[in-house]
């Protein structure tokens, strides 16, 4: 899922003005259109950058303890990014379970 900067439109920034023109965005109208293929393909996505960054993390961390590296902001960076990406997909997968459980509890 790309990051939605569209709300980025009155910052003077020139930069990230045009970042937020060219950014793509992504609405359920979207998925709609496209049906669930695309939805699962999008999540598919996601856990496979998830994966991406936690293994850069690991990475990062290996070469550090080896003094292969001894800049901690590459470090620093990686770490954060892993941390974040899997937080953000530890919510999703919350949020889709409760979705589940609420349907599993519907009465027909």
């Amino acid at each position: 899922m790309a990051l939605d900067i569209t709300e980025l439109y009155n910052v003077s920034s020139g930069v990230i003005r045009d970042a937020a023109k060219a950014a793509p965005t992504t609405k359920l109208e979207d998925y709609k259109e496209n049906g669930f293929d695309s939805l699962l393909h999008t999540a598919i996505d996601n856990l496979n950058t998830t994966n991406s960054y936690l293994s850069d993390a690991e990475d990062e961390k290996i070469k550090w303890a080896l003094g292969e590296t001894e800049n901690t902001h590459d470090l620093a960076i990686a770490l954060s990014k892993a941390s974040t990406a899997l937080q953000y997909t530890v919510a999703i997968r919350d949020k889709l379970l409760e979705a589940y459980k609420e349907l599993i509890q519907m009465q027909i």
